[in-house]
């Protein structure tokens, strides 16, 4: 190992070590208080306000085909309005003198922030006023987020309650996620990066000269406020087109630590929250301990590879350092890495495409897992207990009873339900990727105006597209040039497809679990709060993983690396 590389191995422990300790700290009591927030039968004044006018009776509860057709209308509205703010910027104040955005572009950015992937085919700071910003992009990371969430706790809802069939009520949820939760931390969160150094005003561009005597013109705009929210609802949408690795965004290793504690506080913190509202914080305790297991092997896998790289030049440089930041060092770039592709986060403060081959691969296949461990903002805990049923039905297969998960029987139904929602992203991914070289009028699209490498790198970049668009990610090998008309409409209804398709198989399962009895425990049933259960649902979620996309890797980053 090199003398940088060793200088490099105590800072980057030091790090990971910190984080551990926030993330232990904060774990119970912010479970405890989104609990809180998703049972109180208190309504905040403010809250009862807005009830009032949009019409929505706070009181009822809805079944999960009325919580459904909520989150559906709620998000179709959001879609048209960020499509139409884009269309309409140029006549729009603090438009900086941009014109209207492309009709195919703006569907792609629309598509993408009502799913919460925050995919940008653009470059934020030179395409956007902050109109657009701020009215369109900053308001749907808060309610995307809420959106992700107020489902997780509908499932929750589900395994918890008997013979009842409904789920609480989406427009409460969908508030109280926003105004309880969000909103403040986000407030906290927003100050803290003031102070440390990311920028915040409307100043525009200011022209300025260089030393050398020429002239540049330095971006300004309100970005803490973007910045705290984007990584606390798990979005990932830059200002600016370099992301967490622009200094204005993400200015020292302090800051850059602070913005992975934001990614991984929320999601991290749900299964307390889990555990609480179930009555049996075991459970939310052995769902974290799976999300934590897969969370650290991913990190010393990436890590290792990345600072192994082969070659004479990165051994002797401590590390493949291309496309990272000398701010950051190899450890805290495969630290942020690891957090942005295991959440549905994608803001980046290194180049994923100038990983190694097998560091990127690394990125890819948390995005594969499902984005798991700990996933988005309840996308991940509600993806990890589809996990958890699935992996109690191969149980109860393997002992010959019918599997239960929490006293809810998983039957026929429900199974098929939770197949479903694993085959939705796997499917959209593949075959997405399939498409762009199999048409002959994409594929000269794709190989003559989008790649920039060709051969196993080429189709790396490709996939990656397509898995960060299904799983809502929205992180990207940067060698892919993505504003086409081909990637602006594939990849925008690849991200709708993967968003709510699987949200309506989730929903469904919360609904059959919400009509059942609660099946007493006997000697046979699997205790699913053990390290046993914690042991299988790891096996799964990688066997799971292994089968479905090993071919596709075989032929990218895994024959790219092995070469």
């Amino acid at each position: 190992m090199s003398t940088s590389a060793a200088a490099d191995v105590l800072p980057g422990i030091l790090q990971i070590l910190t984080l551990a300790v926030i993330l232990v700290a904060i774990h119970r009591p912010l479970g405890e208080y989104m609990a809180h927030v998703y049972t109180a039968k208190r309504h905040l004044r403010v809250e009862r306000g807005f009830y009032r006018l949009v019409g929505v009776d706070a009181g009822s509860e809805q079944t999960w085909r009325a919580y459904l057709r909520g989150v559906l209308a709620f998000s179709v509205m959001g879609l048209l309005f960020v499509y139409a703010i884009q269309r309409l910027q140029a006549v729009l104040p603090y438009s900086l003198g941009f014109p209207a955005i492309p009709a195919g572009l703006s569907f792609n950015t629309a598509a993408s922030f009502v799913t919460n992937t925050n995919w940008q085919s653009y470059s934020p700071d030179v395409t956007m006023g902050y109109a657009v910003q701020l009215g369109g992009l900053v308001v749907q990371n808060f309610v995307s987020a809420a959106v992700g969430i107020a489902v997780a706790v509908a499932l929750i809802r589900g395994l918890a309650r008997v013979k009842t069939g409904t789920l609480g009520n989406f427009w409460v949820d969908l508030t109280r996620g926003v105004l309880r939760l969000l909103l403040p931390l986000s407030v906290v969160a927003a100050i803290v990066l003031i102070v440390s150094g990311v920028i915040q005003n409307f100043d525009g561009f200011t022209q300025v000269t260089t030393i050398t005597g020429g002239t540049a013109s330095i971006p300004g705009g309100p970005v803490a406020s973007q910045e705290a929210i984007k990584m606390l609802g798990t979005n990932g949408g830059g200002f600016f087109n370099a992301n967490s690795a622009h200094p204005f965004e993400n200015p020292t290793a302090w800051t850059n630590l602070f913005e992975i504690v934001l990614m991984l506080c929320i999601p991290f913190s749900l299964p307390r929250t889990f555990g609480r509202m179930v009555g049996d914080t075991r459970q939310g305790t052995a769902i974290v301990a799976v999300m934590t297991s897969i969370f650290a092997a991913s990190l010393i896998a990436m890590t290792l590879f990345e600072t192994s790289g082969a070659g004479t030049a990165t051994r002797l440089a401590g590390g493949a350092m291309e496309g990272k930041e000398e701010r950051f060092g190899v450890w805290g770039s495969t630290l942020f890495a690891t957090a942005t592709t295991l959440t549905s986060t994608g803001a980046v403060d290194s180049a994923h495409d100038s990983f190694t081959s097998l560091g990127g691969m690394m990125a890819l296949l948390n995005m594969m897992f499902g984005e798991v461990a700990p996933g988005g903002v309840g996308s991940g805990l509600y993806g990890m207990l589809v996990l958890a049923i699935i992996t109690v039905f191969i149980a109860g297969l393997l002992v010959g009873r019918t599997p239960e998960y929490l006293g809810k029987k998983v039957g026929p139904r429900e199974i098929k339900l939770a197949s479903l929602y694993i085959l939705v992203t796997s499917t959209l991914a593949l075959a997405g990727t399939a498409l762009s070289f199999a048409i002959p009028a994409v594929k000269t699209s794709v190989v003559g105006t989008s790649m920039e490498n060709t051969g196993l790198h080429g189709l790396s970049e490709v996939l990656y597209a397509f898995t960060s668009a299904a799983n809502n990610n929205g992180s990207a090998f940067a060698g892919l040039t993505a504003n086409t008309p081909w990637f602006n409409t594939a990849l925008g209804v690849v991200m709708l497809v993967g968003r709510f398709v699987p949200i309506v198989f989730v929903l469904a399962l919360a609904g059959s679990f919400a009509a059942q009895e609660k099946v007493p425990a006997t000697a046979g049933t699997l205790p699913t709060h053990r390290p046993q259960f914690v042991g299988l649902l790891i096996g799964v979620s990688v066997i799971v993983t292994a089968l479905t996309y090993f071919p596709v890797l075989a032929l990218g980053p895994l024959a790219e690396g092995l070469r």
